[in-house]
């Protein structure tokens, strides 16, 4: 869809990523108010200064790491994050609490207990299965965090028939 946008705007991306483009021209000052309009109309936002841009990176990070990597994170989040963004995790952790009202860490609890209700409505894997796929250090603690979270022990959730889901982009 945002491809579609930038072309229509005689733009063309090099690389479309979550959360960051490219584009070949070096300069888009004249169209980036429709652009900034046309993405609005689909849902979507642009994201111009370096402190938005920043928070979006760490979002993307973590949803790559619980919804989208199979591969266990070896290092520490906070080391991850620094390296990755290379920059100092103090500060980003300031701006990225500073900007959501919620620490880096509970950001990443969240996504992980909301990627723990997508696997438990899935049914094909056991809550073991789970906490390891999830790189919990036992069952005890994603059952704690789950029924924190969500006020709901895990077997209580599903055993639900409304499944109480948050999309993504609403976290």
């Amino acid at each position: 869809m945002v491809k579609l946008e930038l072309e229509k705007l005689g733009l063309h991306p090099t690389s479309i990523e979550l959360g960051e483009i490219t584009i070949q021209e070096n300069c888009i000052e004249d169209k980036k108010e429709e652009l900034i309009k046309n993405l609005e109309l689909i849902g979507l936002e642009f994201l111009d200064d370096k402190r938005s841009q920043t928070i979006e990176k760490i979002k993307t990070i973590i949803l790559e790491l619980v919804h989208h990597s199979e591969a266990v994170l070896k290092v520490n989040l906070s080391n991850h994050i620094s390296s990755q963004l290379n920059q100092n995790y103090h500060y980003l952790s300031n701006l990225f609490t500073e900007a959501n009202g919620i620490t880096i860490e509970h950001y990443l609890i969240a996504q992980k207990i909301e990627r723990a209700k997508e696997l438990l409505i899935y049914d094909e894997l056991s809550l073991s299965e789970i906490a390891d796929q999830l790189n919990y250090s036992s069952v005890a603690h994603l059952s704690k965090q789950f029924k924190k979270v969500t006020g709901l022990t895990a077997t209580d959730f599903k055993k639900l028939k409304i499944k109480l889901r948050e999309p993504i982009e609403n976290l």
